[in-house]
């Protein structure tokens, strides 16, 4: 396997995951790590005591929700 292939199924399992490392959060997200970290403390998205982002909560961040009170005024 090539470096790039590597690179495209590692992409792609991280679609599937519940639970993102930073840097896995970042390609995820398309942001760099300044931006994610910005984005995430502005909508009151953090890190669990594991040090992972959940997917679920960037999912929203990426959908344009303004804060996790609309999130959960949803449910």
């Amino acid at each position: 396997m090539t470096k790039k292939e590597i690179t495209i199924l590692k992409a792609i399992a991280i679609c599937y995951k519940p639970y993102l490392k930073p840097e896995e959060a970042m390609i995820y997200c398309n942001l760099g790590s300044t931006q994610l970290l910005v984005k995430t403390r502005a909508l009151g998205i953090y890190k669990n005591t594991s040090g992972y982002y959940k997917k679920e909560d960037l999912d929203m961040m990426m959908s344009g929700m303004t804060n996790l009170a609309q999130k959960i005024n949803e449910k």
